[in-house]
């Protein structure tokens, strides 16, 4: 007796029903995986900024021997000559002296405003050319702050200075491209009522408010702690 050696096949029926479901799952999961990751990425550049812009001022410390709260918001002694000094600084924007660039704007259609530097409930970080200095570096970050940054010095609660004297900015971890959104956290509509404990943050975004004071530079928000300190 001979064995047969034919084995059972799909059908073409069979095969286009598996791919087509394997093309439903992929597009249910596919934009949550890819968001995850560019989060990772925004988180990562994020931290990258902030020591970046920590070592800067503290090579300026050991260079020149002069901080923040020696920076006067015109002369030699500016937060701008600080990071051209220290950093690769590949262009700028300011009120007079500057090259110009494009202005990036919200995603929700508004502009950046510096007023109040983005701080807890505020969801508005402006980028103005005639009133913020606004540097380039060449790995792609950007960092705005008001010209007239001056005396910046801790503020009374020891902490990031939201309600001292601390100077205030913000970082767009990849400059001018989109999603220019203020990072929040998800289980809030504001910052201002979400605290440090509970603030959740799936997918980090790309502008993060900072806080800078001494040799010392902080984020500014409960969202943007958050990030920093989240594993």
């Amino acid at each position: 007796m001979r064995l047969s050696n034919m084995r059972g096949a799909f059908t073409l029926a069979e095969v286009l029903i598996t791919l087509g479901i394997i093309g439903v799952v992929a597009a249910m999961t596919m934009p949550t995986l890819m968001n995850s990751t560019q989060g990772a990425q925004y988180k990562a550049a994020y931290k990258k900024a902030l020591s970046a812009l920590s070592q800067a001022v503290t090579l300026n410390v050991a260079l020149d021997d002069w901080n923040f709260a020696d920076a006067t918001g015109s002369g030699t002694y500016t937060l701008k000559t600080i990071f051209e000094n220290r950093m690769n600084v590949v262009n700028s924007v300011c009120a007079s002296g500057c090259s110009s660039t494009t202005m990036p704007q919200l995603s929700n259609g508004g502009t950046y405003s510096i007023a109040n530097g983005g701080i807890d409930g505020n969801d508005t970080v402006t980028l103005d050319a005639n009133s913020n200095v606004t540097l380039f570096f060449n790995d792609g970050i950007m960092f705005s702050f008001p010209a007239n940054s001056a005396s910046c010095t801790k503020g009374p609660e020891g902490k990031d200075a939201l309600t001292g004297t601390g100077c205030r900015g913000f970082i767009d971890v990849n400059g001018v491209k989109p999603p220019n959104r203020l990072v929040k956290c998800d289980n809030s509509a504001t910052d201002g009522t979400a605290s440090e404990t509970n603030c959740r943050i799936k997918n980090p975004t790309d502008v993060y408010p900072v806080v800078f004071y001494d040799q010392t530079i902080l984020p500014s928000s409960v969202a943007a702690r958050a990030v920093l300190y989240s594993k």
